[in-house]
């Protein structure tokens, strides 16, 4: 196990300027205290992001997006895709310029000033400690299901620990394990699709080959967009590699070019995240849909059968044989994409530890381990209280399902907002482009705002609420930092 021994790391305070209009790396110029290791290669940010996001995410919303887009399921992914990836460019450039462990905490913080990286970090937070709670609780349903005689509560705490044991291990071991078992995912996912394809090879498709792109009966691209603003839930959780860009390999280093090497890589692998889960979910959703028992107006008539209309698929077109398998790597997969959601969440922590923002506890990193111990324990301690709390209530999985996504959307907007702060309002960098810089960053805004606006009454709520904390949380430290300046003059 690691070592208990934390030191400081990095330093405190506004972001410096560095060469190339890209933000100076907190590690530059610093003490001989350790920072965050940088060993993680591209495969293992790839691993992070895709086991976040999980390879057969569409399962359990499969049957509500048939209904919704009147059988389009697969276009709907398509569309999801291409709306996501304004998301996505964006990240892609904020990373290459403040290449921090903060994420969109401090892209929101060069590009918009102090307070707006504050509230987007304090939003994402949000989401970042309560989706691995609704991931933990999922998997200690299934074991639930498979171990009765254990109360589901028990199954999501020891998921907690377990994952957060190998969290404080170490970032490389813990992308590892990681690795494993996203691999099992992906093979279950191919198993569904070779036995899918030898049912449609042997009986054929339950309705038209087009029909997963065009719809059954009549096209309406209003249902489409409807159902897409549900579908790029889906997706979050590619972000969350940035959040490790300090420990990118080649990230940081004596040479310049060492950091923008790390920058890049981390953008590549942000972007091909996205895209790898665009070509998974198209893949499985065009096939269920083609085996799919209950068409789009069957499913829009009876909603109760919509959670588990993809179960339902597999238990008739190939057997109840895989719908156990697809299950058990349900169950599995939840527990690991909490932990590379835990892991983000405590990069996140940490870096606005780091510039005070939090907890000065919080900005250590554990001597033995070369992680942010501390940031990792507050996360996982919010967690385990959010996932046992709704483990141990019948309707727990519904509240906690109800609230999250609208923080990350938040931050999502700032991030946009962050992208035209740099480049076109600070004109830092290099010559700002129309369509890079302002096209890219508006379409992309006007995507999450709309997906936020079709949120639950509850989420937005819940989103309000946090929102209105964090001002006023913002407001107590502008008026600290201002007494603290008055007294020492």
């Amino acid at each position: 196990m690691p070592g208990t021994n934390d030191t400081a790391s990095g330093t405190a305070g506004g972001p410096a300027g560095g060469e190339g209009g890209t933000v100076a790396d907190p590690g530059q110029g610093a003490t001989s205290a350790p920072g965050l290791r940088r060993t993680l290669t591209f495969r293992d940010l790839i691993v992070y992001g895709l086991l976040f996001i999980a390879p057969m995410a569409p399962v359990g919303i499969f049957g509500t997006l048939q209904a919704k887009s009147g059988g389009a399921v697969t276009l709907v992914y398509l569309v999801a895709t291409v709306a996501m990836a304004f998301t996505a460019y964006s990240y892609a450039q904020m990373v290459r310029v403040a290449p921090q462990a903060g994420s969109v905490y401090t892209y929101a913080r060069v590009g918009l000033g102090e307070g707006a990286g504050f509230i987007a970090g304090w939003m994402a937070m949000l989401d970042y400690l309560l989706i691995p709670a609704v991931a933990y609780l999922f998997s200690g349903i299934a074991m639930h299901a498979l171990v009765p005689g254990v109360h589901q509560w028990v199954w999501t705490a020891l998921a907690v620990v377990v994952t957060t044991l190998l969290n404080l291990w170490g970032v490389r071991t813990a992308a590892v394990v990681g690795f494993a078992v996203l691999a099992m995912e992906i093979a279950v996912l191919a198993v569904f699709v070779v036995a899918a394809v030898a049912e449609l090879v042997a009986h054929g498709a339950q309705r038209g080959w087009a029909a997963p792109l065009t719809g059954e009966g009549s096209f309406s691209m209003t249902a489409v967009l409807a159902a897409v603003s549900v579908a790029v839930l889906s997706y979050l959780g590619f972000d969350a590699i940035a959040a490790f860009a300090e420990e990118a390999r080649g990230a940081h280093g004596p040479a310049a070019g060492a950091g923008r090497r790390g920058a890049d890589r981390v953008a590549r692998a942000v972007l091909t995240c996205l895209v790898v889960a665009g070509v998974l979910f198209a893949v499985q959703t065009y096939l269920a849909a083609l085996l799919a028992p209950m068409s789009a107006a069957e499913l829009a008539a009876k909603p109760g059968e919509q959670g588990a209309a993809f179960y339902t698929t597999v238990d008739a077109a190939v057997g109840g044989w895989l719908h156990d398998l697809v299950a058990a790597s349900k169950a599995l997969g939840a527990a690991f994409a909490a932990l590379a959601g835990q892991a983000a969440a405590g990069r996140l922590l940490f870096a606005m530890a780091r510039d005070r923002r939090l907890p000065g506890a919080m900005a250590k990193v554990d001597v033995g381990s070369g992680v942010p111990r501390r940031a990792l324990l507050g996360a996982a301690a919010v967690t385990l209280v959010a996932a046992v709390w709704a483990a141990r209530r019948d309707d727990g999985l519904d509240h906690l399902s109800s609230i999250v996504n609208v923080g990350a959307l938040t931050a999502f907007a700032l991030l946009h907002a962050s992208m035209i702060g740099w480049f076109r309002v600070r004109r830092r960098a290099e010559v700002p482009s129309v369509l890079r810089h302002v096209v890219v960053p508006v379409v992309g805004l006007a995507v999450v705002v709309a997906v936020i606006v079709e949120a639950s009454r509850t989420a937005q709520l819940v989103g309000a609420v946090w929102l209105a904390v964090g001002l006023a949380v913002l407001a107590f430290q502008f008026l600290r930092v201002r007494r603290e300046g008055t007294a020492g003059r």
